[in-house]
């Protein structure tokens, strides 16, 4: 084919992209900068035949781009294609724009846009007909369009996709939204590209084509450029994401992880099998990707991640030395009228010379030798341009490598340069952490210490206590032994006053009798003298008779006097027996006594040197917790500690848990004060007590971080308040003092005010009892039951009206959707029955001795998962109904209906997700949950289908006549039809944003709700 004629054929052809013929073919008449070779290229590597795009026809093109710095001259070119009538072509096009976009020069992505529009409607033309290239043509032409639509916004990312990891982050900036959209950005790309591969290789296995064959071959060439770009997406990916998890909470980012989890396993499937194909083999070095995906929630898996380089072999492909390849054609033909006159002018020239020789204006042997030599020439000097391209083309890859070795030497530069800076800030860390982990063992040692100290004091205090009641027994025997010489000492002196009494009667007795005998012998002289001197009147015999009788009276008081003095004298030595041995056990009584009393004075001093050692002990217990809590405070002001979180249960069960260790150290502290000996529990009573105050001031701060600005500056007063009452309180209990005085209800007020702010954040759905989850499980499920045989009805009640008020292609349409909403209605009902079987197995299997409420309530989580997803259930069916209404009776959107069988697909996957968590893997109620799940989502697609279906055979597709309007009116309808795509990309953007906001907002609603397990991630000892 000749280029006038291919210009004729594109211009006479009835359906061009654009509509611009004519303007198209006297660009190229008038452009001085088309090349001859370029046009011969594009020629050769855009047709119709099922052959892979030739490599050297791709690279002058590219060059071509190069030389002109733009792709005019390709546009101008392809737009004559006739690209509505030949799949296979529009996919070589697509092919070859592809390359131009990745190697071409920088301006060719403003060419390009330029016709994005032309390149959309080709994409839904071939979109709309059931044709197998169609079909890859609009997956192409989509993922044409996202690549160019991306590559204009983000200007810094070439379209090849070769950016450094400082370009990608000064792409990104530095607000976190920004960065937000490219990572969603790039997930959309990811996507196209992966859909494409996906359907090119899905076509190869159904089809007999394989990757030897030209057919293969044609459809896998394009698949080069797409693993060049995955490689690329997927590292800009994880940097992305890395750089999110850095910023955002781990549960805003649960949709990007399960994405990207998906694309990991799509472009890891996708390599494997590309890497297995033949064709690929000695054309690209496919990378080998790890076998698990990066984990985000670890910022040191940053460093593991290697990026995937695919390296293109420096191979050329077999050329063929035939013209069609390789001379340039003219662009005009000539060889058909030249070549016979030329074979028939030598046999007319031999005649003619045999009769009348040469002519002077004839051709003679010389003419044809020039001619010969000229066309010679010709040909060396294609071949020396030839040549020259190709030592041009070589010296432009080896540029290309020396650039791409450069960039990957920069980049490995930049690598080692982070990874040294990250190592020195986990060598930093390693130190801050190994001193941490120095002071708590010193900690740990002198609470060791302390507990062996207060351990040692206890059994002395033990052994002096024993001793106490051994001393205080024998001071009781000696009291009672004491009392008993008492009042053998008493009974001895009175019986020595009694005997002194006696000794007194007795020598007053014996006085008397002394002087009644001297009164006697007085009288008894007297009377003798009387006698004498009297008259005589007595006899002798009476006066001897007188004194005999006095003389016996005289002996016999005489005798008395000796008893009385031997009884006094017998008396006298009893009592000085007594007296003797009371002065001995005097003696003896006041030596033990003076034991007893050295005794108890040692008593004394060991009992107070017990006491200061219990206050001693004291004082350090209470340091060491005023450490504890110092340290809690400091970590409020601590730069890393904002990145922590905590959940409000958590802070409310540490705060309660607090509450409960007051009391105690209250107990502890009256019972110090009324036996000061015993310090044991008010120290264990301050050791629970500090680390539980420290704890609950860490997790109100980390809650805190997660809270409303209100609750949180609240929540942080408190816990430094708490912090500044207990140090009070524990300096109180330090000084002997203010020890009786010390009083810990101001620590107690604030502590509540701490509960009473943790239970106004606690999700609202955490108002239901545990005690009545399992009944609301077993409500929920039979309302989800309910809502579908409900939806089933109103189904049913609609086919009927629409086959009384419709016929015809409508009533088909309509029949069509509401069967196949009918089928999934039934398939999800057969996988609530599914899901509540696997329920009853788990509940049974895993409840032990503990009833089925219990048993919810002890896995409240887990209940309230399948509560929420039993809840979308049914809303997600109660919406289709409604839709499907709207749809029947005209007043609603088909778009309406695609979207509710999309969200209540992902709501039974949720219930399917919620279900299986606690089951057994072996479980065959699981696997057939599992079979109900994948049937659940084959009928949404068949919704989807019938839907889509029915839209397009009852839309009517109005094409305007344009053959009967004036200049100035086409110009008018050019501008509207112009200012229409604008006016859609800018309410698309303007529908993005707010579903990004959405999206965002209600993973923030149910972040609070449902309170997941990432929320305390920070460990604190």
């Amino acid at each position: 084919m000749t280029y006038i004629f291919a210009v004729r054929s594109s211009v006479s052809s009835d359906v061009c992209v654009g509509g611009e013929a004519k303007h198209t073919r006297a660009k190229i008449n008038s452009s001085p900068l088309l090349s001859s070779s370029q046009l011969s290229s594009i020629s050769k590597a855009i047709n119709s035949s099922e052959t892979p795009v030739k490599e050297k026809h791709a690279r002058r093109i590219i060059l071509g781009t190069h030389r002109e710095k733009g792709a005019y001259t390709f546009w101008s070119y392809a737009l004559g294609f006739p690209l509505a009538s030949s799949s296979i072509l529009s996919w070589k096009f697509c092919h070859v724009l592809h390359k131009v976009l990745r190697d071409g020069h920088s301006n060719v992505l403003q060419d390009c846009m330029r016709h994005h529009s032309s390149l959309v409607e080709v994409g839904k033309m071939w979109s709309n007909l059931h044709d197998r290239y169609g079909q890859l043509v609009a997956l192409y032409t989509r993922l044409l369009c996202t690549k160019m639509e991306f590559h204009s916004k983000h200007s810094e990312i070439p379209p090849n996709l070769e950016a450094t990891d400082e370009v990608l982050e000064r792409t990104a900036g530095t607000d976190i939204n920004n960065v937000f959209q490219l990572t969603v950005e790039v997930f959309d790309y990811m996507d196209g590209e992966l859909r494409l591969a996906e359907t090119v290789i899905r076509q190869l296995n159904t089809s007999i084509a394989i990757s030897t064959l030209t057919s293969g071959q044609c459809r896998l060439a394009p698949l080069i450029q797409v693993i060049q770009d995955c490689s690329h997406l997927y590292h800009f990916t994880v940097k992305l994401l890395f750089k999110l998890h850095a910023c955002l909470p781990a549960d805003t980012l649960q949709g990007h992880r399960e994405r990207f989890h998906d694309q990991f396993h799509s472009l890891k499937t996708f390599f494997n099998k590309a890497r297995d194909m033949l064709y690929f083999k000695r054309l690209i070095q496919i990378p080998k990707l790890p076998d698990s995906p990066p984990n985000f929630l670890h910022a040191a898996s940053l460093a593991k991640h290697v990026k995937p380089v695919v390296v293109i072999p420096d191979e050329d492909e077999p050329e063929q030395q035939d013209d069609d390849d390789d001379d340039p054609e003219p662009l005009i033909e000539v060889s058909n009228v030249s070549t016979p006159s030329l074979q028939a002018q030598p046999q007319q020239l031999d005649i003619f010379d045999q009769a009348f020789g040469p002519p002077n204006g004839g051709f003679d042997d010389r003419d044809l030798q020039i001619e010969s030599l000229k066309r010679d020439l010709e040909l060396l000097r294609a071949e020396l341009e030839r040549v020259k391209a190709e030592a041009q083309r070589y010296i432009t890859q080896l540029k290309s490598q020396i650039n791409s070795l450069e960039a990957e030497l920069e980049e490995q530069r930049a690598q080692k340069q982070r990874a040294l800076v990250e190592n020195e800030q986990l060598r930093m860390e390693l130190e801050a952490t190994r001193r941490r982990n120095a002071e708590n063992e010193g900690l740990q040692t002198n609470f060791i210490e302390a507990e062996k100290r207060a351990q040692a004091t206890e059994q002395r205090y033990n052994k002096l206590k024993d001793k106490h009641s051994e001393l205080v027994a024998s001071h009781a025997e000696l009291l009672r032994k004491s009392a008993d010489t008492v009042r053998m000492l008493s009974a001895t002196q009175q019986t020595q006053e009694e005997v002194e009494r006696t000794k007194q009667q007795l020598s007053f007795e014996v006085d008397r009798i002394k002087q009644e005998a001297d009164m006697k012998v007085s009288d008894v002289l007297l009377l003798h003298y009387a006698l004498i001197s009297g008259a005589g009147f007595s006899t002798s015999e009476q006066v001897n008779n007188s004194m005999t009788a006095l003389q016996a009276e005289k002996e016999r008081l005489m005798r008395s006097v000796s008893e009385k003095e031997a009884e006094l004298s017998s008396l006298r030595q009893t009592a000085q027996v007594q007296q003797s041995s009371l002065q001995q056990e005097r003696e003896r009584s006041s030596k033990e006594l003076g034991e007893l009393q050295s005794k108890l004075q040692e008593k004394e001093q060991m009992k107070q040197k017990l006491l200061e050692e219990q206050f001693t002990l004291l004082q350090g217990t209470i340091t060491e917790a005023e450490n504890i809590i110092q340290d809690a405070v400091a970590k409020l002001d601590d730069p890393l500690h904002v990145r922590c979180t905590s959940s409000p249960d958590y802070l409310i069960s540490r705060a309660e848990a607090t509450l409960g260790s007051i009391d105690k150290v209250k107990k502890g502290h009256a019972d110090y004060l009324h036996n000061m000996g015993d310090a044991g529990g008010l120290l264990r009573a301050l050791t629970q007590f500090s680390h539980l105050a420290a704890d609950t001031i860490i997790n109100g701060s980390a809650t805190a971080h997660m809270a409303p600005t209100d609750h949180a500056d609240r929540l942080t007063e408190n816990c430094r308040g708490c912090a500044t009452q207990s140090l009070q309180y524990l300096k109180d209990l330090k000084s002997k003092a203010t020890l009786q005085k010390a009083d810990p209800a101001a620590i107690r007020i604030i502590i509540q005010k701490i509960l009473h702010l943790g239970q106004e954040l606690r999700p609202k759905s955490m108002d239901v009892r545990q005690d009545e989850l399992g009944d609301l499980v077993d409500k929920e499920m039979a309302a989800t039951s309910a809502a579908i045989e409900e939806a089933v009805r109103r189904i049913d009640e609609m086919m009927n009206q629409a086959r009384k008020d419709t016929s015809g292609v409508k009533l088909e349409v309509n029949e069509r959707i509401l069967n196949s909403c009918t089928d999934l209605m039934k398939a999800i009902r057969m996988l609530v029955i599914a899901s509540t079987d696997l329920q009853k197995e788990i509940v049974e299997g895993g409840r032990g001795a503990a009833t089925i409420k219990e048993f919810y309530a002890r896995n409240s989580r887990w209940t309230e998962g399948l509560i929420s997803a039993a809840k979308a259930v049914g809303w997600g069916a109660t919406e289709m109904v409604e839709s499907a209404d709207k749809v029947v009776l005209h007043t609603g959107k088909y778009e309406e209906l695609i979207v509710c069988s999309h969200e209540i697909a992902a709501s039974t996957a949720q219930l399917v997700a919620a279900s299986k968590v606690k089951a057994d893997r072996n479980s065959k109620k699981l696997s057939v949950l599992q079979q109900a799940s994948r049937h659940v989502n084959e009928m949404a697609a068949n919704v989807v289908a019938s839907t889509k279906t029915g839209q397009e055979n009852l839309e009517e597709k109005e094409t305007m006549d344009f053959s009967g309007m004036s200049l100035i009116k086409l110009r008018k309808e050019e501008m509207e039809s112009q200012v229409r795509p604008f006016f859609l990309n800018v309410m698309s953007s303007y529908f993005l944003i707010n579903l990004i906001l959405l999206t965002s907002q209600i993973q923030k609603v149910q972040f609070f709700i449902h309170d997941q397990k990432n929320w305390s991630r920070c460990v604190y000892y």
